[in-house]
């Protein structure tokens, strides 16, 4: 029997965070952490799984998402910002510390959980976006490039063309992706391809041509990828950006700066000495951390770190998810004996 997924929500002075929840209250908290531009739902997968196997499993929409709080200025976004979203939304649940897991900029949040906030943290697991103590940013991902891929005349900043991309041009940007929302949705969440190993990610051309999606202005209409979403699952994505826009999502990439200088704050000079579980998408050609440099600076900073590869792309729990559960579920019951409930 599948265990029921609830709606709830909190509210504090400062903030309002929508979240599902599955799983006994009481229960060991894992908190599942999504990224642009997705929701809750994204761990739809997840949270059965783990409340199944003894865990309070919890979602929430993110600020800019959903149902949760949305914002009007840039900074509003940055990384500090969310980390204390989470605190407060743990201190709302009554508990000292969880799990946590994060997937592409929930990576990040995550990440900076444990490197601003250990005592709040049993252990910490990433899906895609591999930890950088120095901070989440162009400064420190670019040099990390692979020029066989991606030649500097041609793609200066590799595969993080587009994140200069909303930087130069926030509007245009945002406009592209706004213009057909249910477009943009299925363009955007499409399974891994194994032909795309060793060539540039779409994310490199975008300041070339001008923009997403080719430069067109908008997503072009393609068939839904049924092994990431249903049609129920597009329809709820669509709706909650439809609703809210792309003003919030894409502002997340507009505090290079603010991160930066929020990372150089945290403990023990950013090394991470929990128990960490990192899942390499096979076929994610912009978290390129297979054959790349890119996770060299987690492997130095991470002291108990696990690492899995999974053959996917990027929407790794969505298209994956009995793998991705398989991961979870076996770094769980070795790493935190005294959590296994089940």
């Amino acid at each position: 029997m599948t265990l029921p997924i609830t709606e709830n929500i909190v509210k504090t002075a400062r903030h309002t965070t929508f979240y599902l929840g599955c799983g006994a209250e009481d229960a060991p908290l894992i908190v599942f952490v999504h990224g642009w531009p997705e929701l809750s739902i994204s761990w739809r997968h997840q949270l059965p799984c783990l409340a199944a196997l003894g865990f309070r499993a919890v979602a929430p929409d993110m600020r800019g998402y959903g149902r949760s709080s949305v914002y009007s200025r840039h900074e509003d976004y940055a990384l500090e910002q969310t980390v204390n979203d989470m605190l407060e939304l743990l201190d709302a649940l009554g508990r000292d510390k969880a799990v946590w897991v994060g997937h592409d900029w929930g990576s990040p949040v995550v990440w900076s959980l444990a490197s601003h906030h250990p005592e709040r943290c049993f252990g910490v697991a990433n899906l895609c976006v591999p930890y950088f103590a120095r901070g989440f940013a162009p400064a420190t991902l670019v040099p990390l490039v692979d020029r066989s891929v991606y030649p500097e005349a041609q793609y200066p900043a590799g595969q993080w063309e587009y994140q200069l991309f909303y930087e130069e041009s926030f509007d245009k940007a945002s406009a592209a992706f706004e213009a057909n929302v249910r477009n943009t949705v299925k363009a955007l969440f499409r399974k891994g391809n194994p032909n795309g190993k060793g060539k540039p990610s779409r994310t490199a051309l975008v300041r070339h041509d001008g923009g997403w999606f080719g430069g067109t202005g908008q997503a072009p209409d393609l068939p839904m990828d049924t092994d990431v979403l249903t049609e129920e699952d597009a329809h709820k994505y669509a709706a909650a950006l439809e609703g809210n826009g792309f003003f919030g999502p894409d502002s997340w990439y507009m505090n290079s700066g603010r991160n930066l200088e929020f990372a150089a704050n945290a403990v023990n000079g950013g090394t991470l000495l929990m128990p960490v579980l990192f899942l390499h998408g096979e076929y994610d050609y912009t978290c390129e951390t297979v054959a790349s440099r890119l996770a060299e600076p987690m492997r130095q900073d991470c002291r108990h770190l696990t690492e899995v590869t999974v053959a996917s792309g990027h929407w790794m729990a969505q298209e994956k998810p009995v793998a991705v559960n398989a991961a979870l579920a076996t770094w769980l019951a070795r790493e935190f004996p005294e959590l296994w409930t089940a």
